[in-house]
């Protein structure tokens, strides 16, 4: 008892606070329960393997997590190597705890470095799909972390195992574990997992670079304090309340760059920065002027970070100058939050700390997912949303094989991913060893074993709506169709002579207008037998035939309302009713732009007709569009606009207001000697959008404007 106190009060100083007495009792709880399960096991080191556990609840505790996660980190082991069922560890601890401990335990079951040396270790995408199924697998961001925290500890303590464990370990270490600490933007533990990592991988380049980092160090340690006092002086004079130290890159990050870069290690220049934290970030801004009064800027040198966050959140202005010594040097500026933020990532920091809700906690997670390398602030919450509803599953072969399948997939779809053969003979199938119904929805990191029959007679029909996959459909109907065919044929017969007799035409006059309309050519259907079959397979149905058969007899345009709201405009569509449409993001038409309708799943997508997205799509695919009336609805276009200095922005807004056009938003990038503004406009139309864009060029320091 007096051990597992002695830790509390240590836990309590980590924290700084006193912890309430639900909290305390819950770490002495998840501390006794961890001691007395691990009882008698050791480690490699020849330590008891308790002191292992103790150690990641430390490493949590550091970066300011929680005290689930704290208790999820002291018994992170004990299911899957004492036995202890995750139920006891909900009835003593809760579901956040369980279900942390759960996570963890899963991804430890993965073996990942097996997959690892199965892999193609050049296959980048292999490895890409390793580090994606982790981040799936974490409906928690907090299992990753205990995770990281835990793998953080091994290897601390990897010397201890044998020559082929270190390799093996450190290789899954830099595939895997590291990248996905830069994802989360977690720097103390992606630097240290990088350095262990290259320390056990190439042990005499690790040595003999850290001896000239340590001697370059030395060298430039006079330097650095000089410099240091001076931005120090500079800062006080100008009432800005900074610190301002010197760091240096770790050894990895350094070798990276060498061999990256083909750079030698004299040619390493900005392996030792200057880091200047500050109260606020309009300090920030103030600072770096102040350091560019000192000493001038490399151009190109110069990156805000802070208008424009890299990938996984990190935030702060870098610059690049040549001091009165005639070196090159970085410096870093940063507010106190991006800083924390910075070195314990948004995830440990940012979502937890400050109580940030589970929603926006699994939008950050799928943020992070995202393989475009554009601002946070670029991004439409709804954008995102819609990205998160495309989200994969990853589930097992037997084997160990990764599959991919689309959310809520069943064992339908996995039987067919595996090959068409297994899908077609499918009679069963068993999750994790147990057997379960077609109708079953896979979760992250099931085992899939498919149960075949070759006697069976194939697919039924009813399949279909167990089916997420498109493929899996698609195959589905085919097989049924091959084996099929003549009944499919008779029965699509009967429904269309329904479907002439609603429409109060004969079947000769529907398809005579069917054909004249260019039907068969839009639903590539080859003759009437083709249409027949797939009316029976609810690939063409009644109001498809009867928006072409209508049309045609009308000999006219239909209007139809764009599918996003009322307040934009109808758009005509050739020879076509109640169809959806909706406004392609790729060009953002503006109504007297030149367009053209697409057929996608979503509907009819309006596209501008030079947009490159569309360039070498088929004609069956392209309908006629054109504009209806327009006067009183508001578009959005995107411009890109390049600029002197941000101080222009106040002078592009002032036109934009001038013109009765507004910002939507926008974003800035430093490029050389200007800066690249990315900006969505609000406009009502292509007239309107062009005096907006003269208006934009005729402003002092704007350099170029353009529409995308």
């Amino acid at each position: 008892m007096e051990q597992a106190q002695e830790y509390l009060r240590e836990i309590q100083s980590i924290f700084k606070r006193e912890l309430t007495a639900d909290e305390a009792a819950k770490i002495i709880t998840a501390y006794n329960l961890a001691q007395s399960s691990h009882q008698g096991q050791m480690r490699a080191s020849g330590e008891p393997f308790f002191e292992h556990p103790k150690e990641v609840g430390r490493i949590l505790a550091k970066f300011n997590m929680d005290v689930d996660t704290i208790a999820s980190g002291l018994l992170h082991d004990v299911c899957e190597d004492c036995g202890v069922p995750i139920d006891v560890i909900r009835e003593k601890f809760g579901n956040d705890v369980a279900r942390i401990v759960d996570g963890v335990t899963k991804i430890s079951n993965l073996k990942l470095n097996e997959k690892l040396s199965k892999a193609d270790t050049k296959s980048i995408e292999k490895i890409e799909t390793l580090r994606k199924m982790l981040l799936a697998m974490s409906t928690d961001l907090r299992v990753i972390i205990v995770k990281l925290s835990d793998r953080l500890h091994n290897m601390r303590t990897l010397a201890y195992t044998s020559h082929a464990q270190q390799t093996s370990k450190a290789q899954e270490t830099l595939k895997i574990y590291a990248p996905i600490a830069h994802r989360l933007g977690i720097h103390t533990i992606k630097a240290e997992l990088e350095d262990l990592s290259f320390f056990y991988l190439y042990p005499d380049s690790y040595n003999e670079l850290k001896v000239r980092v340590d001697n370059k160090l030395s060298d430039r340690q006079k330097s650095i304090e000089e410099y240091s006092n001076l931005l120090n002086a500079e800062l006080t004079k100008h009432n800005i309340t900074a610190k301002v130290y010197g760091r240096s890159k770790h050894i990895y990050s350094i070798w990276d760059k060498m061999v990256r870069k083909g750079k030698s290690f004299d040619e390493i220049y900005d392996f030792i920065a200057l880091r200047i934290i500050t109260e606020n970030q309009n300090q920030c801004y103030a600072s770096l002027g102040i350091v560019h009064s000192l000493w001038p800027p490399i151009p190109g040198r110069i990156k805000d970070y802070i208008a424009t966050p890299k990938l996984n959140g990190y935030k702060s202005l870098h610059t690049t100058v040549i001091t009165n010594k005639g070196e090159p040097l970085e410096i870093q500026i940063r507010d106190w939050q991006m800083h924390q933020e910075a070195e314990y990532g948004l995830a440990a920091h940012w979502a937890y700390k400050m109580g940030v809700g589970h929603e926006k906690i699994k939008f950050l997670q799928n943020l992070m997912e995202l393989h475009k390398d554009i601002a946070q602030s670029a991004f439409d919450l709804n954008e995102i949303e819609s990205e998160l509803d495309t989200a994969e599953t990853f589930v097992f072969t037997p084997h160990g094989e990764i599959i991919h399948l689309p959310k809520d997939a069943t064992p339908i779809d996995f039987a067919y991913a595996i090959h068409t053969d297994v899908g077609n003979h499918f009679a069963g199938s068993k999750i994790n060893g147990k057997i379960v119904p077609i109708s079953h929805k896979l979760q992250n990191g099931d085992v899939v074993e498919i149960i075949i029959n070759r006697n069976f007679q194939g697919p039924s029909m009813d399949w279909l709506k167990y089916a997420r996959s498109a493929r899996t459909k698609s195959k589905i109907k085919k097989y049924y169709r091959q084996k099929n065919e003549q009944l499919l044929i008779e029965q699509g017969k009967d429904k269309f002579r329904e479907i002439a007799k609603k429409l109060g035409f004969s079947i000769e006059d529907v398809l005579l207008k069917l054909k004249e309309s260019a039907f068969y050519l839009k639903f590539n259907i080859k003759n009437d037998e083709d249409l027949y079959a797939k009316l029976s397979l609810d690939d063409v149905n009644y109001v498809t035939i009867k928006n072409y058969v209508i049309g045609t007899e009308d000999k006219k345009q239909s209007s139809i309302k764009s599918k996003s709201s009322s307040s934009k405009p109808t758009v005509l569509i050739q020879g076509m009713d109640g169809v959806e449409s909706y406004y392609a993001k790729c060009c953002m038409p503006v109504p007297g732009d030149e367009i053209i309708g697409v057929l996608s799943r979503r509907g009819i997508g309006i596209h501008r007709k030079n947009c490159k997205i569309i360039r070498d799509v088929s004609d069956e695919k392209v309908v006629k569009v054109s504009w209806n009336s327009y006067d009183s609805y508001i578009f959005t276009a995107t411009l890109n606009i390049e600029m002197k200095s941000k101080e222009v922005m106040n002078s592009i807004r002032s036109v934009i207001t001038a013109e009765r056009a507004s910002i939507e938003m926008y974003e800035m990038e430093r490029q050389l000697n200007s800066l690249m503004t990315k900006m969505r406009v609000k406009v009502n139309n292509v007239e309107h959008l062009t005096r907006v864009i003269q208006k934009i060029s005729e402003v002092n320091g704007v350099s170029g404007v353009r529409r995308s």
